[in-house]
C-alpha cells in the first residue's frame, strides 16, 4: 500500500518546524485539487502518515506546507506564505516528501 509521510525542519533556527500546518491533495482527472488530509507537524517536525488509511491511487499529488502560519506563531517575517510540493504517485509504495525551510527560502527532495 502507498503511503506518504513528511518532515519539516527549521534551518534558520536549526531545529524541527513543530505545529507546521500541512495538507495533502490529489490532481482529480477535471484538473482540480481534491484536499485528503490535513495535519500539523509533531514535535520532531513530523507526519508519519499524511496519506488517508486507503490505498493511494496512481495521480498527482501535492503537499502544502502552510509557512506563513508557522512563522507567524513566532512573530517572524515571511516570504514564502505557502509553500507547495507537487509529486507523482507510480507506484505502490511509500512516499516522503521533506522540507528544510527558513523565513526566505526553502528546499525539498524525495526522502526514505
Amino acid at each position: 500500500m502507498s503511503s506518504i509521510s513528511s518532515h519539516a525542519l527549521d534551518t534558520a533556527l536549526g531545529r524541527p518546524a513543530k505545529n507546521l500546518p500541512v495538507r495533502l491533495d490529489r490532481l482529480d482527472d477535471d484538473g482540480q485539487w481534491e484536499t485528503l488530509s490535513q495535519a500539523l507537524t509533531d514535535d520532531d517536525g513530523r507526519i508519519r502518515r499524511l496519506a488517508p488509511d486507503d490505498a493511494l491511487e496512481a495521480g498527482t499529488y501535492r503537499v502544502s506546507f502552510d509557512t506563513k502560519t508557522y512563522f507567524g506563531a513566532s512573530d517572524r517575517p515571511v516570504f514564502y506564505p505557502h509553500v507547495d510540493v507537487i509529486f507523482v504517485v507510480e507506484a505502490d509504495e511509500h512516499y516522503h516528501v521533506p522540507l528544510l525551510l527558513s523565513p526566505f527560502g526553502y528546499s525539498t527532495y524525495r526522502g526514505t
